[in-house]
């Protein structure tokens, strides 16, 4: 109701089951999907997976009740773009969708607290070997892939970065294609983890 109530927006499917949907995906071939975690069958973060195989450049944005840190990092990981809760006030689930759309990367306020968080006290990774990374990885972007990645970890849209940056989308598209090989991700969601956690901006 409320996205085909939206001026812009339209719902052109809705599932209970992951099942259901990816039977349905690849021929409805939607810019944005709305996924949550707890579903009866496969669950949401499986259900990423396998969005991702049949549709690697989908946006996907989870939207769901579940705030603990581990299903927020398995999410991002298997390819979420961006992580809500439900009682994110319509408005925002609106503009967020845009935003993912756009190509930005959003997440509540809290949530992102709780991924900067997840990575600072994850354990196993020797803090050398931590700052011998992020000193290769931050020494191989240049100040202006530095900036765009830093506005991406910010949850600002493409369109915001190239405004704030005065460039045009497409630079920042092309930038980003230059960021994702350097650091060997594949996605907006993967880029963040790997700033986050390395340190690298």
């Amino acid at each position: 109701m409320l996205i085909d109530g939206t001026e812009g927006y339209s719902c052109i499917g809705a599932y209970i089951k992951c099942e259901l949907m990816l039977k349905n995906i690849e021929k409805l071939k939607p810019d944005v999907l709305l996924m949550d975690i707890g579903l009866p069958g496969m669950n949401g973060i499986e259900g990423i997976k396998q969005v991702k195989r049949l549709l690697p450049d989908l946006t996907i944005l989870v939207l769901t009740v579940y705030e603990e840190n581990d299903l927020i990092f398995e999410a991002l990981c298997a390819g979420a773009s961006g992580y809500l809760v439900k009682k994110t006030p319509p408005s925002k689930l609106l503009e967020a969708i845009r935003e993912a759309y756009e190509g930005g990367a959003p997440m509540s306020s809290h949530i992102a607290r709780k991924v900067i968080e997840f990575f600072s006290k994850r354990d196993g990774f020797p803090q050398q070997r931590r700052q011998i990374s992020s000193q290769t990885a931050a020494s191989i972007l240049t100040s202006r892939e530095k900036e765009i990645l830093s506005g991406l970890v910010d949850g600002n849209s493409f369109k915001t970065i190239a405004d704030n940056l005065f460039i045009s989308i497409e630079t920042v598209r092309f930038h980003f294609r230059n960021i994702y090989k350097k650091l060997h991700v594949h996605s907006q969601s993967e880029a963040v983890a790997k700033a986050i956690k390395e340190g690298i901006i």
